[in-house]
């Protein structure tokens, strides 16, 4: 075989499907979020405008002082695995910040937010006798391949969909061990679960329920807690898993929960067990967010402030974007290589960074670009954005939406 040739020809299919992914390489400009330049064909100056660092933290003053702090206090590694080496006091630190503010015993660090649902989700799926997960029909790929690896049977219900969920809960026994898996704010179409009810359905058929707010910790809640905290129901979840990586800036993923729980993955998830623990100066500069954001809402205040404008200056051009209660804006383009040629000409013409959304992120069809508005964008950043995408979709001929219908 000749394995090159192979690799080749599936690339060039993708480039021909317009699937292709290529990486911006990208400059972030230290306090100046969201500025970076551009190490293209040409250096240029840029505005990101699809970050998951929602609220720019990854700049803030405090974390960056307290990343600066720790290493110098203790180094740039932590050492290695949690059970060698690993374990330092900012871990620790940062544990009990998490475990605080989802107002749960324990909590536990992973590498990054797709481990941690890898390796939590996997763990107890498989350890827990005759487990069958119920899994949300759109939940994100790094919780299916935690399902998936625990080899436990999977139900997959219709998304966010109570009636289905409940049909499935009902035709199992009442004793056999269930987990519902499903997330808060799901990413691409920016809708939120349920969760209320899906909980009132974990109690009527005596099952465990696991919570992703990875796009929703730091942004929702009196404290960052999350959907969860914001409707109160943070005590009724089973577990509760959140990243590092988005609106607190740095990077990492976490399971909070019973202490037993915590315990139970930490002493026999292999995803925690045999990978280095974080840099210790990560998880200062991650305490540092949490209490920031803990004590702190002019961020998620201003953050709700941007986001409404930019809807409202899009819907002012007929751009369409699917309405939703979150902070995520996905702006609709239906075609992939359109989607990518925007992506291009906002970047090179108009010093606009957004990532085209294209299969298999999204189904064929559902081509967009997500617009994640931060804090941090100005009014005349938002100008410019709408006026740029106002002409493009004259350009590339797309279909607006009729201001009657708005």
């Amino acid at each position: 075989m000749n394995y090159n040739g192979f690799f080749k020809s599936a690339l060039d299919d993708l480039r021909d499907q317009g699937n292709y992914r290529t990486f911006a390489e990208l400059e972030r400009h230290r306090g100046a979020f969201p500025r970076a330049t551009s190490h293209g064909d040409t250096k240029s100056d840029v505005t990101i405008w699809c970050s998951n660092d929602y609220l720019g933290m990854g700049q803030h003053p405090k974390v960056l002082d307290a990343m600066h702090s720790a290493l110098d206090r203790c180094g740039a590694g932590a050492g290695g695995t949690r059970n060698i080496s690993g374990t330092t006091h900012d871990h620790v630190l940062l544990e009990t910040e998490l475990a605080d503010l989802h107002c749960k015993e324990a909590a536990l660090l992973f590498t990054s937010g797709y481990v941690s649902n890898l390796a939590a989700l996997g763990t107890l799926a498989s350890r827990i006798p005759d487990c069958v997960v119920l899994s949300d029909a759109l939940n994100h790929s790094s919780m299916i391949e935690g399902i998936r690896h625990s080899k436990a049977e999977r139900l997959i219900w219709k998304h966010n969909d109570l009636v289905d969920l409940e049909t499935k809960l009902a035709a199992l026994p009442l004793d056999r061990p269930k987990l519902i898996a499903f997330e808060s704010v799901y990413s691409m179409d920016g809708d939120i679960a349920p969760i209320a009810q899906i909980c009132d359905l974990a109690d009527k058929y005596n099952a465990m329920t696991y919570l992703d707010e990875v796009h929703a910790v730091g942004l929702y809640g009196p404290r960052g807690g999350g959907i969860a905290e914001r409707e109160g129901v943070m005590d009724r979840l089973t577990v509760i898993e959140g990243t590092l990586g988005k609106a607190f800036g740095v990077v990492g993923g976490y399971i909070a929960a019973s202490a037993e729980l915590c315990d139970f993955v930490r002493s026999f998830a292999s995803g925690f067990i045999f990978t280095t623990a974080l840099p210790p100066a990560v998880a200062a500069g991650a305490a540092a967010s949490i209490d920031h954001l803990k004590n702190s809402q002019i961020e998620r205040d201003l953050h709700q402030r941007k986001v409404a404008n930019v809807r409202a200056q899009l819907d002012q051009l007929g751009i369409p974007h699917v309405p939703n209660p979150s902070h995520i804006i996905p702006v609709m383009v239906g075609d992939p290589l359109k989607c990518k040629y925007i992506s291009d000409i906002l970047l090179k013409e108009h010093g606009i960074y957004i990532q085209p959304i294209n299969y298999p992120t999204v189904p064929k069809g559902t081509e967009r670009l997500r617009i994640t508005p931060s804090p941090v964008h100005s009014d005349e950043d938002i100008k410019h954005l709408v006026n740029a995408l106002g002409a493009l979709w004259t350009q590339c001929e797309l279909a607006r939406r009729p201001l009657a219908a708005q």
